[in-house]
Order: structure tokens, then C-alpha cells, then sequence
């Protein structure tokens, strides 16, 4: 049976790095949203365009998961999943499909967060969006902690 991972964590949580060791511990293949949206379509636009740009990649990543569990292929999906609703949704998507679902959730603190993005923001790493403190501030306004209902690993990096 495979395994559809999902990711959930805020931008300097260590996502992308815990993709890259599923990759190799369980052979994932690994859908990660920035490393698709900045190279096609670059650092800046505005809210609406940007909205309307991950709901399609995120159209076209799910498609090809989907499918790749449909094939047996565990799969990693490195979204952030900051919302509930969002989690439950793939959670039933990947379960009709006869998946297992873990939802890792990497809790790191505020700080360490920031200091990560200073670092990868300094770096120009590719395929990520570079943000200041206010977009940070701002995301872990939103961010909805998993619920114990939603039985999360929780995995505390920093």
C-alpha cells in the first residue's frame, strides 16, 4: 500500500530537507509547489495572480500524485498544508485511492524560523520564494496547528 506524505510546516521549518530524506527512506516522489512556481513564473506578482497560479499547480501536482499512488509510488507532498480543511481534503483524496496518509508536522520556533529564511533568502536558493519578517509574522498568523484528531508526527526541529 503506499504512503502519501504530507508535509505541514511553515517556510524554514525543514520541509524541503525532510522531503529529500523520504526520498531516499522511502523512495517518495516529492511535489513541492515554490520549486514549481518560481521558475515558471519568478519571485513577484500580485495576491490574485499568485492565488490563482498555486491553485492550478496545485491541480496539476495532485493529478500527478494521485497517480503515482494509484501506481504504488509513495508520495511526498511538500505544500505547507497550513489549514485543516486543506489536510483533510488530501487526507480523503489519497485514502479513496487506497493510500496510507502521515501527516508530518514540523513545529520549529519563531526565531529559528527567521534565521533560516535570512540564511536561504542570502543564499538565492532556487525554487523558493524569498520573504522578509512581516511575510513570516503574517504566515504564522495563519498557520492552523494540527489537532491531535488529525494525528500528526509531530517532528520539533530547531
Amino acid at each position: 500500500m503506499p504512503t502519501l506524505f504530507l508535509l505541514c510546516g511553515l517556510p524554514g521549518s525543514g520541509k524541503t530537507t525532510l522531503a529529500r530524506q523520504l526520498e531516499r527512506q522511502h523512495h517518495t516522489l516529492t511535489l513541492n509547489l515554490d520549486a514549481w512556481m518560481v521558475p515558471l513564473f519568478g519571485q513577484h506578482m500580485e495576491r490574485r495572480v499568485f492565488d490563482a497560479r498555486l491553485a492550478q499547480l496545485q491541480t496539476m501536482q495532485w493529478a500527478l500524485a494521485g497517480r503515482a499512488l494509484q501506481l504504488g509510488v509513495n508520495v511526498t507532498l511538500d505544500w505547507g498544508f497550513w489549514r485543516r480543511a486543506e489536510r483533510e481534503t488530501y487526507r480523503q483524496r489519497a485514502e479513496a485511492l487506497g493510500a496510507r496518509v502521515r501527516l508530518l508536522w514540523l513545529d520549529v520556533p519563531s526565531e529559528v524560523l527567521w534565521q533560516r529564511l535570512l540564511q536561504r533568502n542570502g543564499q538565492g536558493a532556487a525554487g523558493t520564494f524569498e520573504l522578509d519578517r512581516n511575510a513570516l509574522d503574517l504566515f504564522r498568523e495563519r498557520f492552523e496547528r494540527p489537532l491531535a484528531s488529525e494525528e500528526p508526527e509531530h517532528l520539533q526541529h530547531g
